[in-house]
């Protein structure tokens, strides 16, 4: 589904991304984790295109096709969608139109959508205006079942959100990656299964997500480089009781 060969990003004269080799199969959930500063958000901002992150050398391979220099809508358009930690504030911009704009087929029916994340009352306001830090990211969610992207990047799903609105946000994102979401009424669950190849890229800091995905690998970025690959909950357990020390010493 995707590969990242020998990586280099800078963020104007500063080398944020040092050699990242990384490869995610279809289907497949890959935790990273990492301290703030580590490049986290600069590895999935870059894996989407958006400007200011420069590559200086190094591939990446989407589904067999080099996107290095793709621009964002075309990444958009060949299946790669993200949750962001902070998105922005759309005036103007109904949800129900942006569901539908998300949409790669035409098939979506924004109701029977909004129903599944609570938004049912949010159709008709404008992009996160007004927003609590749960609905902003239950409304990313609305957008991505939309979309149906065949890669997922999560940046913090946790970030700003409660306990009661982390159940339905981790449980709609393991249903997105699990394919058990009913974007298309009529489709049996073994049809849906059929169509679901979904992978996902989730950044996390604290952990909570590992509550409610299947994830199948992890690994940690440090000051630009990848280490320490294993069981996400492993490295995570490793994490609390050390720190991020250790994976100095595992890169030395």
């Amino acid at each position: 589904m995707l590969t990242i060969e020998d990586l280099h990003v800078k963020i104007g004269d500063t080398e944020v991304l040092k050699g990242v080799n990384l490869q995610i199969n279809e289907g497949e959930t890959f935790i990273l984790f990492g301290p703030n500063g580590s490049g986290k958000t600069s590895l999935l901002m870059t894996l989407m295109g958006f400007a200011g992150y420069k590559v200086t050398k190094g591939k990446i391979i989407f589904k067999g096709k080099d996107i290095t220099d793709a621009p964002i809508y075309e990444r958009a358009r060949l299946g790669i969608g993200m949750s962001f930690q902070r998105p922005p504030t759309i005036h103007g911009l109904r949800t129900r139109h942006l569901v539908k704009m998300c949409s790669r087929n035409g098939e979506v029916n924004p109701e029977l959508l909004a129903q599944t994340v609570n938004l049912s009352d949010f159709l008709d306001r404008d992009i996160n205006a007004g927003f609590s830090g749960g609905e902003i990211k239950r409304s990313e969610l609305l957008q991505l079942m939309a979309q149906q992207p065949d890669l997922v990047l999560f940046d913090e799903p946790e970030s700003g959100v409660d306990m009661e609105n982390m159940q339905l946000v981790g449980k709609v994102a393991r249903d997105m990656l699990d394919g058990n979401i009913n974007v298309v009424p009529d489709l049996s669950h073994k049809e849906r299964k059929a169509r679901a190849k979904t992978a996902g890229l989730i950044i996390t800091h604290t952990g909570y997500i590992l509550d409610y995905v299947n994830a199948d690998r992890g690994q940690v970025l440090y000051k630009g480089h990848l280490c320490c690959q294993g069981r996400p909950r492993d490295i995570l357990d490793h994490i609390r009781q050390h720190g991020y020390q250790e994976c100095v010493r595992c890169m030395n």
